[in-house]
């Protein structure tokens, strides 16, 4: 019996394209991971995609002036290049995860036959994964690893990817993208979120003791601080030597210090408030919020704005003020270049923008007072007014206003009664304006009023409305152009080209007349007619040209400082958030010092010249004069600045004028001109209420009109019903205006009355 046994034949050739079962799956993974978001990308792309939870606020030049939290699901910091990571991290890092980084090729097949090996003897080791495929994992979405960890064909894909990177990366371009996006602590992601929260400093600043505790955190992200010093222990040893015992305990209590640190805080840098406002504008507009905002703020003078509020404020301890607030416009286009919100750690509401609230701003509204009146040709800035104790009759009191230091001057210019501050005279202008045609005025110069001037009543002379430091400072920065009024803004404005000057952006209209303006202007600008109040050294003077006005709300809650050079406007605020009144701070100890050394800081060497009078203004020689010849001249002689066509030589008080305690509503008129006798209704005064009985017979109900003056005729809602200085009216319901008007039926003086109550008949 033969045994048949094989016989032996040669190998056959292998076709020409043969390949392995092996590595034929080995190429359709690679087919099918070709197409890995994470494998194909670039280095640049990566970085490009890149989103940090913050948005950076830049100034107008690029520099970094604020960051400001904009994403609460993740805590990202900004992308930091590999050359601004700790080199102990970059070691610490390598040692810990991947001690091979630099010579596999994504792969480190060594420690995947040791991990194989260890779990075929069940043995516990260090995992394969490397640094690469860490990567892979975390920029590929469907290469994450899940709750239970990654699937077979993940680990695959992942190793398949990993090969993909290094063939089109470098090695530094790993790491650094590695580093920038690892998860680490709780919802902490990449290297700078991580140094700023924990040890709050930049990630180039680390020392071995912190990379280490970060290498440990890579493998444990959310391990309690005693396993991670035991792992950063082990992590230190490999990177320094002669680690001892004592050197691991005092790393575990570093550690525990370090894992109750909170820092990273969500805003941080010196324009909190504007941040906030020009974020809320990008996602208004865009849906988005970008990783950087451009400004039109300038750096360096919003530090110092900074640091001068809260220096003075400092000084002003123990007189019950904290806050404060402070913006800076460019005169010509109205870019913000300064805007400080609150005086920070000084204050228990440094979230309260004080450039936005609405608070009352005193005194600052007499100049758009006084520029109304003379542009309606009421007053000139040499006219009379009579500083003197005056009650005025309003529907639910009677006002009488007083002076800031409760002494009256007697009778004195437009232009000292404006410059010097006092009240009594502006609301004896404010009778003649109406407190409902200053409120429409004031609205019309971007005040946000919300009440009408009848609402107010004569105390809107002193400011008893309420207003933002914002809208206020555009206002004035109004005043500093000719009376037009532009729109303020947060965004840098085109440089201007070589040989061109700044100009106001479409510029509207004026909403102030330009004659009036410059006089105004010219007013506050002179050191001499506020000498009254402020004295001939005040705080207020520069060595250049500036316009400046103070202004204190009633029990001292507001403190305010307005002003304007050639250049730039300045607003000032100082009070307490909280409306509590402080104590014994007056306009040139409150805001005014503030505003005296930003202004000056602008134009340390920077030249402001008086504005030129636009056409319509006239500048004429005047002479005062009291009512007795042998008195002193009320004023002295001096050149002043008038619209053209109310110029005059000489004011003097007429002998023919009533007691100073009698004020009708457009009472003062007369006051300007000598040769002009004065009229003016006594009774009843603008806004009284009448209110008829229909039980009272009509002959008792009559009301008596009385005005003083020669050849009166008065006029009723526009026709004549009676003549002389008395005048018998049988009242009816409605609002009424009240005229007294000469021959010539110019118009002398008006009330504005109401009737209430049901029709009487005769």
């Amino acid at each position: 019996m033969l045994l048949s046994r094989p016989i032996s034949r040669p190998a056959r050739p292998r076709p020409k394209g043969w390949a392995s079962p092996a590595r034929a799956i080995a190429t359709v993974l690679i087919a099918a991971c070709a197409g890995s978001a994470g494998a194909t990308a670039t280095f640049n792309e990566i970085k490009s995609a890149y989103t940090p939870s913050d948005t950076l606020i830049l100034d107008r030049h690029g520099e970094v002036i604020h960051r400001l939290r904009t994403d609460a699901t993740v805590r990202r910091g900004q992308w930091v290049a590999l050359a601004d990571i700790s080199p102990a991290l970059r070691t610490a890092l390598v040692l810990s995860e991947d001690k091979r980084f630099f010579e596999h090729s994504g792969v480190d097949w060594q420690a995947v036959s040791a991990a194989a090996w260890a779990n075929l003897w069940n043995t516990k080791t260090r995992g394969a994964s490397t640094l690469t495929m860490q990567l892979a994992g975390l920029m590929d979405k469907d290469l994450k690893r899940g709750s239970s960890g990654r699937t077979v064909l993940q680990k695959m894909g992942q190793t398949v990817s990993a090969q993909m990177l290094e063939h089109q990366w470098r090695k530094d371009q790993i790491l650094e993208a590695y580093l920038n996006l690892v998860p680490l602590k709780g919802e902490l992601v990449g290297v700078d979120a991580l140094s700023q929260t924990l040890f709050g400093k930049a990630a180039h600043g680390l020392d071995a003791r912190e990379a280490a505790i970060t290498a440990a955190l890579v493998r444990a992200p959310n391990a309690c601080s005693t396993v991670v010093a035991q792992r950063a222990c082990q992590v230190l040893k490999a990177i320094q030597t002669g680690v001892t015992a004592a050197d691991c305990t005092e790393l575990d209590l570093f550690t525990l210090a370090m894992f109750q640190r909170r820092g990273f805080e969500p805003s941080e840098g010196i324009a909190p408030h504007v941040a906030r406002q020009v974020v809320r504008a990008a996602q208004s507009d865009t849906g988005a919020v970008p990783t950087t905002l451009r400004t039109s703020l300038s750096a360096p003078l919003q530090r110092f704005a900074v640091q001068t509020l809260q220096q003075h404020l400092r000084e002003l301890a123990g007189r019950h003020v904290e806050d404060g607030a402070l913006v800076v416009l460019d005169n010509a286009t109205g870019e913000v270049l300064a805007w400080v919100g609150s005086s920070g750690a000084l204050s228990d509401a440094a979230e309260v923008d004080g450039v936005t609230a609405l608070r009352q701003p005193g005194s600052t509204l007499k100049p758009f007072l006084y520029a109304q009146a003379i542009a309606e040709r009421r007053i000139t800035a040499a006219s009379l007014l009579d500083d003197s104790g005056t009650q005025l009759q309003t529907a639910s009191r009677l006002y009488i206003p007083q002076n800031y230091d409760r002494q009256f001057k007697g009778w004195v210019s437009t232009r000292t009664a404006l410059a010097a501050s006092l009240n009594v005279p502006a609301v004896r202008t404010l009778v003649m304006v109406s407190p409902d045609a200053f409120n429409k005025q004031l609205i019309a110069l971007g005040l946000p009023l919300k009440e009408t001037g009848d609402y107010y009543g004569y105390s809107l002379a002193l400011g008893s409305a309420e207003v933002s430091l914002l809208s206020l400072t555009n206002a004035y920065r109004a005043l500093s152009n000719g009376g037009r009024l532009g729109p303020t803004t947060l965004t840098p404005a085109a440089p201007p080209k070589a040989g061109q000057k700044k100009v106001m952006p479409n510029a509207a209209p004026p909403v102030l007349n330009p004659g009036t303006a410059f006089i105004v202007g010219n007013i506050l600008s002179d050191p001499l007619a506020r000498a009254r109040t402020f004295g001939t050294d005040s705080v207020l003077a520069t060595r250049f040209w500036s316009a400046v006005k103070t202004g204190t709300s009633k029990d001292m809650r507001d403190n305010w400082a307005m002003g304007f050079s050639q250049r730039y406007t300045v607003g000032v605020w100082v009070g307490n958030a909280s409306g509590a009144p402080m104590w014994d701070v007056s306009g040139t100890s409150g805001a005014a010092p503030i505003w005296a050394v930003v202004m000056k800081h602008l134009h340390r060497s920077l030249p402001s010249l008086a504005p030129q009078p636009p056409a319509g203004v006239v500048q004429a020689a005047v002479r005062f004069s009291l009512p007795q010849s042998t008195a002193e001249p009320a004023e002295a002689a001096r050149q002043e600045w008038f619209l053209r066509g109310t110029e005059q030589a000489n004011f003097a008080i007429n002998t023919e004028a009533t007691p100073a305690g009698n004020t009708g509503a457009r009472g003062l008129k007369g006051l300007k001109n000598s040769s002009r006798a004065i009229a003016r209704i006594t009774n009843p005064t603008t806004g009284t209420i009448i209110a008829l009985d229909p039980g009272i017979p009509p002959s008792h109900q009559r009301v008596r009109f009385m005005a003083e003056g020669k050849n009166l005729r008065w006029v009723m809602d526009g026709k004549v019903f009676a003549k002389g200085s008395v005048a018998p009216w049988l009242p009816w319901p409605g609002r009424h205006v009240v005229q007294i008007i000469n021959e010539r039926g110019e118009v002398l003086d008006e009330v504005r009355l109401e009737v209430r109550g049901a029709g009487v008949k005769s």
